[in-house]
């Protein structure tokens, strides 16, 4: 079975007018893909712009962002969604090895500080993140009585 979704966005600028669809394809046993399709023509019907793009499912967070990025720094907007005193990780998804990293930082000595410098995150995002790593963010250094790296073994040795 296949499976079609299907976003179009018209815009005009000027005498222009812009077009972008972006479609999404899903079939069984095949990856989902997405098409995005960008176009714009004057009143004449002469085209002033036209491009495609074919993208795997996973990917496209990172080329929105990238898109997004450029195309607003070379307009000289810059990025609306960081500001220059916001760290560059915030808000962004932590991964498992990110996780294994900031535990074994945590137990090695490193600060708050220290991590959220690391991690490129705020200091609160560190202490939020401790325990769910099994730190324990009350006394630097420690776990929390049973950490997540621990339990997998003691739950093994039922």
């Amino acid at each position: 079975m296949t499976i079609i979704q299907e976003h179009r966005t018209e815009v005009r600028s000027g005498d222009i007018q812009y077009q972008v669809a972006v479609v999404t394809r899903t079939e069984d046993g095949e990856p989902e893909r997405v098409t995005v399709t960008v176009g714009g023509e004057r009143p004449d019907g002469e085209p002033v712009v036209e491009g495609r793009l074919e993208l795997d499912i996973t990917s496209v967070a990172t080329v929105a962002e990238l898109l997004d990025t450029s195309l607003r720094t070379f307009a000289g907007g810059g990025s609306r969604r960081r500001s220059p005193s916001r760290p560059a990780q915030q808000g962004r998804p932590w991964t498992d090895e990110m996780d294994a990293d900031l535990e074994a930082r945590w137990l090695a000595g490193d600060s708050v500080t220290e991590l959220a410098r690391h991690f490129a995150r705020t200091p609160g995002g560190i202490r939020a993140r401790l325990p769910r790593v099994g730190c324990d963010p009350e006394h630097p250094g420690n776990h929390l009585p049973t950490p997540p790296s621990l339990r997998e073994a003691e739950e093994g040795a039922d």
